[in-house]
């Protein structure tokens, strides 16, 4: 049994991947021999035509292993670049290194293109058999989903052209956003009048201060920061959404959504379906945020509000306390689960220290080569931070579980990535909530809780619509700062239900995830994610210790079956049809329930 080693250093190591930062001369190495091996793949399946014979198919396996070779030292490189921008927003090497992985990923796609074609037209006798070989039945699925999204799309020319224009294209318009994300500061009075210049990880975590005083300021400050670089924010997003629809177009694509649901694995009736379950749940959710306005003497919250701490869960946790509560509570569901979290802060795998210079947000990335994590966050001693951590640490241990799968079966989809993060969330709060001390701190707790359901139904309900109405304004032109803040404004006001005082109509700007490349639509999965947790949840809560293997099973499974089918095996139910939905939206009441009727 694994245990945390206290006291625990909160910044991350990175020379054990590669020594060196940004200056890493074997990370230099590691790239030219990519770039490389990436060219002698390549050149290989140039002279390639689709398999005539099962014969045939032999010839392929050797690029499909190098496929898969390259795919994850890919993922490594972008994983480490990455962590290297996060921790230095003003690392220029850093970001030189990101354009470059950018430039091979694109490589690597251009070569995926042309195998993908080979797959394409294949005769489907063949590609039975194929499919059908020992060797390669194991990655069945990913190839056949391959093949089928070929046959989606434009011929290998221009996809690769595509490709290639993306780099400096849409990808740089995505690394732009980044550029402007560093030079936001956000203005903070001190108690001797100084001013100091917060970043906008710092500033983030201020914005759900227990001291309503210090909120508001942050959030006017805050406003104000992101109206200033808002016109360079808008016209970046203008262009990610003209590349993609422009593309699109090409494709024969008329549904915004066509790419998003596919890279998610899943239906537009399932989709539909979880939205309509959540409006129609959406009045107790009115009613808890009522309450919480007159809980703290206010007849409205405004959107400073929604994330404030109530009760005495508001008091400060260090980040040694944090790390021993969440492997403990962790430890009561999955003896596994703990013992990998507790060798992530042993191992250093987490940044989490609260200094200027970093990235706003959290992540964690995974480093598939070195057969290891690495989780990002700036821990600021909330119960919301202890929050992040644990839903970090929940998708760490998910990568953990596909390490010696084969690397095509490691890419499972946002959605169900969140399902794990969100999983480990639940088993902290209800931990917590149990464990309480008081009734006011319960009431903390569970407001807590509550507070999540809130993101996920409202707050990325409010992404996702603003999104939608974007994309299908955007056809007809660009649309300015002005006309984004209110469309935003409309789409907050909408999933709010218009329970709010006040809203956030700089939030398009100041939210990364709009400006997410490699993902379109980054909002629905999370609420998906949530949701087919909390169903997951529940069913662990009737079944017991022995669900544990079950829930590691279902998520091995993620990289390799639709969401439908993997509900079916693993769960035995339907998520076209409401009644999963349901059910996990009655846990996610009961809390607010719970809530009311400590506060009545």
């Amino acid at each position: 049994m694994r245990q945390v080693h206290v006291p625990i250093t909160p910044t991350w190591e990175l020379d054990s991947i590669f020594p060196g930062g940004s200056t890493s001369n074997e990370f230099q190495s590691f790239l030219k021999k990519l770039d490389e091996d990436i060219a002698k793949i390549h050149s290989s399946i140039k002279e390639k035509s689709a398999p005539q014979s099962l014969k045939d198919t032999a010839t392929f396996d050797e690029i499909i292993a190098g496929l898969q070779s390259a795919k994850s030292r890919i993922s490594e490189a972008n994983s480490f670049v990455s962590c290297l921008g996060a921790q230095n927003q003003h690392d220029k090497k850093a970001v030189q290194l990101s354009g470059k992985v950018t430039a091979q990923n694109a490589q690597l796609q251009n070569v995926m293109t042309l195998f993908q074609n080979i797959l394409r037209t294949t005769e489907n006798e063949v590609w039975d058999a194929w499919m059908s070989r020992e060797e390669i039945s194991p990655i069945s699925f990913v190839l056949s989903e391959m093949r089928n999204d070929a046959r989606e799309k434009l011929s290998p020319e221009l996809e690769s052209l595509a490709s290639d224009l993306a780099v400096d294209g849409y990808h740089g318009w995505g690394q732009h956003y980044d550029t402007i994300v560093a030079k936001v500061g956000v203005p903070k009075t001190e108690e001797n009048g100084e001013i100091t210049m917060l970043s906008v990880g710092q500033a983030a975590n201020k914005l759900d201060d227990p001291d309503r005083a210090v909120r508001e300021e942050t959030f006017e400050e805050w406003e104000r920061a992101w109206g200033q670089v808002a016109d360079y924010a808008a016209d970046t997003l203008n262009r990610l959404a003209g590349f993609r629809l422009k593309l699109y177009e090409r494709r024969g694509w008329d549904d915004i959504l066509k790419e998003p649901l596919a890279i998610n694995r899943m239906s537009h009736e399932t989709l539909d379906t979880m939205w309509k379950v959540i409006e129609e749940s959406k009045p107790v959710f009115v009613t808890y945020l009522e309450r919480k306005a007159k809980l703290l003497g206010l007849e409205r919250l405004n959107w400073c509000d929604v994330d404030s701490p109530l009760g005495e869960a508001t008091g400060k946790i260090t980040y040694d306390q944090a790390a021993q509560d969440i492997v403990e509570q962790f430890r009561s569901f999955s003896p596994k689960l703990a013992d990998f979290s507790a060798e992530a802060f042993n191992k250093r795998w987490i940044e989490a220290e609260d200094r200027p210079g970093k990235r706003p947000g959290g992540f964690c990335t995974s480093l598939p080569n070195s057969k290891q994590t690495r989780v990002f966050m700036t821990f600021g001693g909330t119960v919301s931070n202890l929050s992040t951590l644990a839903h970090e640490l929940g998708h760490a241990y998910h990568q953990y579980l596909m390490e010696e799968l084969p690397v095509f079966n490691q890419d499972y989809a946002m959605n169900v990535a969140e399902t794990a993060s969100t999983f480990a969330e639940m088993i902290v709060a209800d931990a917590l909530v149990k464990n309480a001390n008081s009734k006011e701190e319960k009431i903390g707790l569970l407001a807590d809780k509550a507070q999540r359901s809130i993101a996920f139904f409202m707050n990325i309900h409010a992404r996702f619509l603003f999104e939608t109405s974007f994309y299908e304004k955007r056809k007809q032109g660009t649309l300015d700062a002005t006309e984004l803040s209110a469309l935003m404004e409309q789409a907050q006001k909408e999933a709010f239900c218009e329970a709010l005082g006040s809203y956030h109509p700089n939030f398009w700007a100041s939210k990364l995830h709009f400006y997410i490349t490699e993902v379109p639509f980054y909002n629905f999965p999370y609420t998906f994610g949530y949701m087919f947790s909390t169903g997951i949840y529940a069913q662990a809560q009737r079944e017991g210790a022995a669900f544990a293997a079950k829930y590691d099973a279902l998520l091995q499974d993620t990289g390799i079956m639709t969401v439908e089918e993997l509900a079916a095996k693993h769960l035995g139910v339907d998520l076209k049809k409401p009644d999963f939905w349901r059910e996990a939206m009655s846990l996610a009441i009961a809390d607010v329930e719970a809530f009311l009727e400590l506060t009545k």
